[in-house]
Formats: C-alpha cells, sequence, structure tokens
C-alpha cells in the first residue's frame, strides 16, 4: 500500500505515527473507490488569522499562519475530461465533466466551487483534464479556520502538480479559490484565506497593491503561549449575507471619500471628512467598520514591531485590542437577523471570566466571524485548566490546541 515518504511526513507533522495511519487509510480508500493502485499524495492545512480581522478585502494587512489541521488528497489522472472527487462527509461522488461546464449551476455547494475553480484555472491561462481524487480532512468546516480554502488549495496542487508542471504560484492559487467563490459561491471572500493556506508559516499579507507576503519568524511557542481555537457550537455556511455586508460597507464608506477601496486613503482624511459622511451615508455601521480597518491596520504594523522585539507583553495588548474593536466596531460577533443566537459573544464573555483568574493571556473573534470559533492566547501552564473550564459549555471535542505549521499546500512525494 502506497504512503507518502516517511521522511517527508516527519517534517510535515511533526511525527510519523498518526500521519502515516491517515495516509494508508487514504491510499485503501482511494484504491477501493477508483479500482485503481497508482497515486499520488497531497496536503493543504486551514489557517489561522492572527490579527487584521477583515481587512484583506479592502486593501489592508493581515498577519496570518497555517495550522496543523490539514486536508489530504490522493489523486490521479484519469486521461480522460471527467473530474471525478469523493470527498468525506459529503453523500456520493462529485463527478464534473469538463466539457460542459456550463451546464453547472452555481450556489450548489462542492460541485459549483469545483467548477468554478476550473473556470479561473483555464482563465487564467493553465490546463486542467481529468483526475480522480479522494479526499479526507481534519479542518473544523464552517468554523472559520478555512475548511474551504484548505480544500480548494489541495486542489490546486493537484492541477499543478498533474498538468502544469509546478509552474503555478501560490498567488495563483489564492486568486483562483477566489474567483470560485466570489463567481460560483456567491461569497464576498478576499484572498487572505487561500495564500494562509497555500503558503506555510506565519506570513504578512499586504493587499494595498496586489498580494504581496512576506514570512515572519513566530509561532506562540516562542513566547511561551498556546493557541487555542475553540468552537462555539455552530457553523457559518449560512452567513454569507452577513460577511459580504462587511466589505460592501467598508467600501461604501471609501466611495463617499472618492475612492474605491478604504486603502486608497487615510485615517486623517477619514477623520476630517467624518461629520459629512455620516450625513451622507446614514449607516453608522459602515462608519464604525472603517474606523476598525483603520485601527486594525496600524495593529499589524504595531504587533510586527512588537515580533521583532519579542515584546510578550505587547504583542497580547495588542491582540486583546483588536479583539474588542471586532466586537465593537467591526461588529461580527453574531447576526443581527438572529440576534438571541450569541454563541461566539457568549464564549468570550466566559473565556474573559478565565483570564481574568489567571491575570494573563487575550482573546478574539476568529476569522469571519457571526458564528464558528473564537481564539484564545495564554500561557502554555494554563491551557488544561482552560480547556477544562470551557468543555462544560461547548462540549468535550470542540477545544483544539493549535500549532502553526511550517509547510502550505504541497505534493507529497513518495
Amino acid at each position: 500500500m502506497q504512503i507518502p515518504n516517511q521522511l517527508i511526513l516527519k517534517k510535515v507533522y511533526g511525527e510519523t505515527e498518526k500521519s502515516v495511519i491517515r495516509f494508508r487509510r487514504l491510499s485503501q480508500k482511494y484504491a477501493e473507490t477508483f479500482g485503481v493502485s497508482t497515486m499520488e499524495f497531497f496536503t493543504a492545512p486551514g489557517r489561522t488569522e492572527i490579527i487584521g480581522n477583515h481587512l484583506d478585502h479592502n486593501g489592508g494587512k493581515v498577519l496570518a499562519a497555517s495550522i496543523n489541521m490539514d486536508t489530504i488528497g490522493a489523486a490521479y489522472p484519469n486521461e480522460s475530461e471527467m473530474i471525478e472527487i469523493v470527498s468525506e462527509g459529503y453523500d456520493g461522488k462529485i463527478v464534473l465533466d469538463l466539457n460542459h461546464l456550463e451546464q453547472i449551476p452555481m450556489n450548489q455547494g462542492t460541485i459549483s466551487l469545483i467548477a468554478g475553480m476550473v473556470k479561473a484555472v483555464r482563465t487564467f491561462g493553465y490546463s486542467v483534464s481529468g483526475f480522480q481524487a479522494y479526499i479526507s480532512t481534519e479542518v473544523i468546516s464552517s468554523a472559520g479556520v478555512s475548511s474551504s480554502a484548505s480544500f480548494e488549495m489541495l486542489l490546486c496542487t493537484m492541477i499543478n502538480f498533474f498538468f502544469n508542471e509546478n509552474k503555478m504560484d501560490i498567488v495563483t492559487f489564492a486568486k483562483i479559490g477566489q474567483y470560485a467563490e466570489n463567481h460560483y459561491w456567491s461569497k464576498a471572500s478576499g484572498l487572505m484565506d487561500q495564500m494562509a493556506c497555500a503558503a506555510g508559516g506565519t506570513i504578512l499579507l499586504d493587499f494595498h497593491a496586489g498580494v504581496h507576503f512576506q514570512k515572519i519568524d513566530f509561532n506562540f511557542k516562542q513566547m511561551g503561549y498556546q493557541l487555542v481555537i475553540v468552537n462555539t457550537g455552530r457553523g457559518h455556511a449560512d452567513l454569507s449575507r452577513e460577511y459580504s455586508e462587511i466589505p460592501e460597507e467598508m467600501k461604501q464608506v471609501a466611495n463617499d471619500m472618492g475612492c474605491t477601496r478604504l486603502c486608497e486613503t487615510s485615517f486623517e482624511n477619514f477623520e476630517k471628512q467624518l461629520p459629512e459622511m455620516i450625513a451622507n451615508l446614514q449607516n453608522d455601521r459602515a462608519i464604525l467598520r472603517a474606523l476598525h480597518f483603520f485601527e486594525e491596520n496600524h495593529r499589524v504594523d504595531n504587533i510586527i514591531e512588537a515580533i521583532s522585539k519579542m515584546d510578550h507583553t505587547e504583542i497580547v495588548r495588542i491582540l486583546a485590542e483588536a479583539g474588542r474593536s471586532s466586537c465593537e466596531l467591526l461588529q461580527n460577533g453574531y447576526s443581527i437577523r438572529n440576534d438571541k443566537e450569541q454563541k461566539i459573544t457568549l464564549c468570550l464573555a466566559l473565556t474573559e471570566l478565565f483570564l481574568k483568574k489567571i491575570q494573563a493571556g487575550c482573546c478574539r473573534i476568529h476569522g469571519g466571524g457571526f458564528a464558528g470559533v473564537i481564539m484564545c492566547v495564554l500561557p502554555k501552564q494554563f491551557t488544561g485548566e482552560y480547556v477544562r473550564f470551557m468543555e462544560p459549555y461547548v462540549g468535550k471535542n470542540q477545544i483544539y490546541q493549535m500549532e502553526i505549521r511550517q509547510v502550505g499546500a504541497v505534493h507529497l512525494e513518495k
């Protein structure tokens, strides 16, 4: 039974025992499903957004990282124009005829997403033909750690390896995923999720002029802290409207200031024009969300400086301030369309009670918000106590101690 090279697995996962079992099972499932034993292996991680909540779509900065939850796949070309994918957790086989993509409806889940990616691959000048894939994931679905982007980057890696001689770069990967979500899934996503899943490690992203990224030597272990993700109990798959309103409202403010995105102006101009904008827009929430953009963008610069000095106290302080801004200004703690369900806000409040007792750490909304997960960063010695504290509220196996993974979306050599 085929599996990736164990030295490669050690580099990616930091261990081989669990990963060998996963890939042996994946190999077996692929062979059983498609009746063939020739295959290649791929992995793409989920991501954590450290700071920069909802800045990418308006040209801001984000500090993000790959995490040690990933999506894995076994795949191989089938010498046809048919894509066949079995993804665990989804009923049946997904089948696309590449000669008849126009027949695939939009906004119909995974099949629409894949069709959008194929369209993007060809639009950007690259090739794609038929292949078979069996996919399995550990990335939490609909919970703010980018299960969809992880899936998209996995498929991009397959298409790149099989059909394009590895000539596609990770920015192209990200744009393919964004195109599919924007045009075939009605989700006004930026590029942050895809970039963080594709690149590996901690990266500083700047979306002011295209997509620029820089590797940053940082993980919470260096501070003696642990990153913990808490699944608050409700997914966010049905919240596309809430997500789309954030970039739309920020751009309303930008348009009133005579530009397209907020990155094209300054806080000084925003402050100067504020009285007139409040009267013109009649949308206080849009104004507050724009204020979040300017202040959060500045916080990203500040945290990079704090990281360069390894000023642990300042890093935690900035993250805590970012969390308050998401709740109070960005307002993505809960949906006003269902304001009695506030799992994010409740879990943040409970976590704050714990952090007050230990007088250390911080917490914040993680990812898109409105539902899904929160992030807590606390001294490692208190991690077990925090998990036990939160379990009665969210249940067992809903609290994840995360590590930053240094390897992004890649083909795994055998």
